[in-house]
């Protein structure tokens, strides 16, 4: 796996994960599938942003990432 998410996504993405799985774990929301899937988005956002790798980028063909020029 190859990097392919910038800086600024990885940390904006690791911090929004905590934030939705939280707020889906601890049911805020009053639909309760709602919440589950709130839930899932947050953890698929924090790992993909801990690894610094999103299997849909890859799909659709994106990367963000900008390597530096030695």
């Amino acid at each position: 796996m190859e990097t392919n998410e910038a800086k600024v996504e990885r940390i904006l993405r690791t911090i929004m994960g905590p934030i939705l799985i939280y707020v889906g774990m601890f049911q805020i929301l009053t639909t309760s599938v709602l919440t589950y899937v709130i839930a899932l988005f947050g953890l698929i956002m924090l790992i993909t942003g801990v690894i610094g790798y999103c299997p849909l980028y890859t799909i659709i063909g994106i990367n963000t990432f900008k390597k530096k020029d030695k």
